[in-house]
């Protein structure tokens, strides 16, 4: 069986996304379960290229310029489908993140078109400009092994503000809010849709205290990673790291929900 994954190419860090899942494929073959699946990773452009993909990555970059090249692209609403829809296993970093947020603030009404799949409200740029980037030790328990810290990068990121209560439809308190925009409502196509989309969001990573922060002050606690059912966010840039370890474990991530996916259509037929 071959899983097709895609990474969002039209603005970002694609390339460094495809490189390091490659590493993450390449290591996970060592894994008694792991060893004959196969993976083929791909560039997203198109509407036939999404519909290729058993998961897909929205990597970092500027959010806004995504949503707008995806929009002119005719990509906007089936990105929504194969999220909010299908349920179809999706990781974001950074600005894909902010992109898979029901809710975002410090943006004008208009300029910034959300896809939404995590009840969450991101603040967007939390960390200031360019210049006031960083590196974080993080403690991620969900990662195997005891490799010990996964070391961050920050850059103009977004963190999780905070976590709302699941809604059937839009958030429609957010859209009370000042300079916050808020996704369109999306409904799981079907039972196994329903059943991939969780009702409660996991905190998957929290920054720790000011001094293990490289010295920059920021808050400790503030939450940078996040899943809800198949859909999974991270503050910060994984692929610009030489670590595979969170590409590892969202792989197989996905190989499950495919796995499970198979198993329904067999017992349907």
């Amino acid at each position: 069986m071959t899983i097709t994954v895609g990474v969002l190419a039209l603005q970002g860090a694609f390339y460094e996304h495809i490189q390091l899942l490659k590493v993450a494929a390449d290591k996970l073959r060592g894994n008694k379960s792991m060893t004959k699946q196969q993976w083929e990773f791909i560039e997203v452009r198109t509407p036939a290229e999404l519909d290729r993909c058993d998961g897909l990555i929205i990597p970092g970059g500027e959010s806004t310029a995504m949503a707008l090249v995806a929009a002119r692209s005719n990509l906007l609403e089936p990105l929504r489908d194969f999220v909010k829809l299908h349920r179809k296993p999706t990781w974001g970093t950074c600005a894909g993140l902010i992109l898979l947020a029901e809710s975002a603030n410090r943006t004008k009404r208009g300029g910034q078109e959300l896809i939404g799949g995590l009840d969450v409200r991101v603040n967007r740029n939390h960390f200031g400009r360019q210049t006031d980037s960083f590196y974080a030790p993080l403690d991620l328990p969900f990662l195997p092994g005891d490799a010990g810290p996964f070391r961050a990068v920050f850059i103009r990121a977004p963190v999780v503000e905070k976590v709302l209560s699941p809604k059937e439809g839009i958030q429609d308190e957010e859209l009370k809010r000042d300079e916050t925009v808020v996704a369109p409502s999306r409904q799981p196509e079907n039972a196994i849709a329903r059943e991939a989309m969780a009702d409660k969001v996991e905190i998957l990573g929290k920054l720790p205290g000011k001094a293990e922060v490289d010295g920059m002050p920021q808050e400790a606690g503030d939450i940078v990673a996040v899943k809800q059912g198949n859909v999974f966010g991270t503050s910060f840039h994984p692929e610009l790291t030489e670590d595979p370890r969170i590409h590892m474990w969202w792989l197989c991530q996905v190989s499950d929900a495919v796995g499970k996916l198979q198993k329904s259509e067999v017992v349907v037929r």
